[in-house]
């Protein structure tokens, strides 16, 4: 029992060391090192620090008292307290080392990986597949960040990638999609391959579908509906769409979510973003176009579009703004039949334009000029007056009706720009309408901000020759439509496009090859010009000037109130001869922080060199007082020296190491 006793107060003894040592490393070290790692090199350091000292106690003769002097247990003493000391040292080191190698949160905590056994089994079979569909199409070394790509190997890897990208599934298919449409970051030949993507499946069986529905209404679906067609009208990726009646004979269409749907995109989603920010540590060509910032851009549209109440919200938005009397409408939304797995619309009685070539033939020439006016002039007025605008102008989204109108489709994707936006971009295109070079290039800087190293002469005289090629056009599209060129151009400066106007650009792109459906004879550049020229128009009415400047004094008026008083009390200040001017360089927080951060780390490597040059200094002299007989006092002082120089090195490389990453993890230099 005694024995039990000695080896339970020895366990408690050595449990209580180790957890002081692990909180004294992480005081020495000064940064949040993990727990787990910091108690394993406790338990090291007191494994390796007992047989130490066992082995120097034995040497020494310490065990036996009566064998040495009172200064010389003294001496054995002390040099027993620095074999503890370096031992300590040396723990340290193991934990910096296992910090570069290994840097803290890399791993989770082991109640974490526990619990989350199972998903991340998932997720290791998912990379799993994704790298061998890599392998299989000859990507390997571009998830290595080599092989820089020439000449015709730029469209081969844009080919593989796009097979790719079919093969890994739904999620990848919906990316590759979205990145056809940011001809702002990426190659043309990757461009056109990701066009070509399509995420047609197989459609669902109505058996399936009809949990979905009786879900999200909240009741049996005979209360609701007279009638579901089980044949769908079209099948997505993530949701199909069926022709319907409600119970009072309304027909109308009805789109569910695949069931599962939504648990496999997130999943694939969660994957996808940790692929992007382990290609943007690894790879170059990931950290140019900003692949982690795409995929989370791409993550928050695909989430919303697992969303369809806001669909309905974007179709009622856009309904919103259609001015009275116009040929282009959204289908009517019924939101209280509506929920996240289902969206209720009225049916449209039409031909989706890119099967409409026949019934767009038999109309007369000038109706089909006026629906391709109409349809620009209310994509311009979206763009420029309302601001909500439908990003994906596409002939498949719209469809032509019975009595020759137009209604618009697919909500998931609609833009939204501010009024500073809007008002700069209707200046550009007043200026292109009037062949303003200087304008237009001082519109397009205030819309998309100044590049680095940006060659405003050069932009200018591109610009001018585009104008000129604008107003050489005979009619019609083409091949490249004006807003293609401008983009071009605009990609060629260096100019980086913000989301929302990368959707205003898309949408005008999108729109060029849905006119020369409607109309290829229209006009697109007289077309813009005049329906530009009546929003400038509108702008610029003597009303909407007056209320604009009523609300700009409105909000200047508190200062405007203050402004005499303070103006009034410089000049006094002038007048008497007592007028400064007070800089705070560090006026924030963040730099004070920063600057003290430098000094503090510089003051201890200063610190570390100089106990290591002294400690140096001592070691090489073997002369003078001895503390044993094979000992010398310098040469202790030498040793105590270095082990605080180490120490403060230790601190000051770790520290250096945990402030780069943390500057990684924020973007920052």
């Amino acid at each position: 029992m005694e024995g039990f006793s000695v080896a339970l107060l020895t366990a408690v003894f050595a449990g209580l060391t180790i957890v002081a040592l692990a909180v004294m490393a992480r005081r020495v070290l000064g940064v949040d090192v993990g727990w787990v790692r910091a108690i394993l090199v406790g338990v090291v350091v007191v494994s390796v620090g007992d047989l130490t000292l066992q082995v120097v106690s034995t040497r020494t003769g310490f065990p036996d008292p009566g064998r040495l002097d009172v200064p010389d247990q003294a001496a054995v003493v002390l040099l027993l307290a620095l074999t503890v000391a370096w031992t300590f040292a040396l723990g340290l080191l193991a934990l910096v080392a296992l910090e570069m190698v290994l840097p803290t949160g890399t791993l989770p905590p082991p109640g974490r990986w526990v619990r989350g056994w199972g998903a991340r089994r998932r997720r290791l079979a998912r990379y799993a597949a994704i790298f061998a569909i890599t392998l299989r199409h000859g990507l390997g070394r571009y998830l290595r960040g080599g092989g820089a790509m020439r000449g015709g190997e730029r469209a081969r890897t844009a080919r593989a990638l796009r097979r790719a990208l079919e093969d890994a599934g739904v999620t990848f298919v919906k990316l590759g999609q979205n990145l056809a449409t940011r001809a702002d970051l990426l190659a043309p030949e990757f461009v056109a391959e990701f066009s070509a993507l399509h995420s047609d499946v197989a459609a669902e069986p109505w058996e399936a579908l009809e949990p979905v529905l009786a879900a999200e209404l909240g009741r049996p679906p005979e209360q609701v509906f007279e009638h579901v067609e089980p044949t769908p009208l079209a099948a997505a990726s993530v949701g199909q769409v069926h022709r319907a009646r409600l119970v009072d004979g309304t027909r109308v269409v009805v789109k569910l979510q695949r069931p599962g749907a939504r648990a496999q995109i997130l999943a694939d989603l969660d994957i996808l973003d940790r692929l992007a920010a382990r290609l943007v540590r690894r790879t170059t060509w990931a950290r140019s176009i900003g692949l982690d910032s795409l995929a989370a851009g791409f993550a928050a549209s695909l989430r919303e579009e697992l969303d369809y109440r806001i669909e309905a919200d974007n179709v009622r938005a856009v309904a919103a703004a259609l001015p009275a009397g116009s040929a282009i409408s959204v289908p009517a939304t019924y939101p209280d039949l509506s929920g996240e797995r289902l969206l209720v619309m009225a049916e449209v009685d039409g031909v989706p334009l890119t099967r409409a070539r026949a019934e767009l033939a038999a109309l007369p020439a000038d109706q089909r000029r006026a629906l391709a006016e109409s349809v620009l002039a209310q994509a311009l007025h979206q763009l420029l007056g309302s601001g909500v605008f439908h990003a994906d102008l596409h002939p498949g989204n719209l469809m032509l009706c019975d009595d020759g109108s137009i209604v618009m489709l697919d909500f998931g994707s609609v833009g939204r720009l501010d009024d500073v936006s809007r008002s700069t971009l209707a200046f550009l295109l007043a200026a292109v309408d009037s062949e303003d070079t200087l304008a237009a290039a001082d519109a397009l800087v205030d819309l998309l901000g100044r590049p680095d190293e940006l060659d405003e002469r050069a932009l200018e005289r591109d610009l001018g020759t585009l104008l000129v090629r604008f107003r050489g056009r005979t009619g019609g599209v083409g091949a490249a439509g004006p807003f293609t060129d401008l983009l071009s151009l605009v990609l060629r400066y260096g100019f980086r496009v913000p989301p929302q106007l990368a959707a205003a650009f898309r949408s005008l792109a999108a729109l060029e090859g849905t006119l020369d459906l409607v109309d290829p004879t229209f006009d697109l550049v007289d077309g813009a010009r005049a329906a530009a020229r009546d929003l400038a128009r509108d702008r610029l009415d003597p009303a909407h000037v007056r209320a604009a400047l009523e609300r700009q004094a409105a909000a200047a008026l508190p200062m405007l109130q203050r402004l005499p008083r303070r103006l009034s009390k410089v000049l006094d200040q002038v007048e008497s001869g007592r007028l400064g001017v007070s800089v705070r360089v560090f006026a924030h927080p963040d730099d004070r922080s920063f600057v003290a951060g430098l000094v503090d780390q510089a003051v201890i490597a200063v610190l570390a060199a100089a106990a290591t040059l002294g400690a140096v200094l001592l070691l090489v002299n073997d002369v003078g007082p001895r503390l044993t007989p094979t000992i010398g006092l310098y040469a202790f002082l030498g040793y105590v020296l270095l082990f605080f120089g180490m120490v403060l090195a230790l601190r000051v490389l770790v520290r250096a190491l945990f402030r780069s990453r943390a500057a990684d993890d924020h973007g920052g230099p």
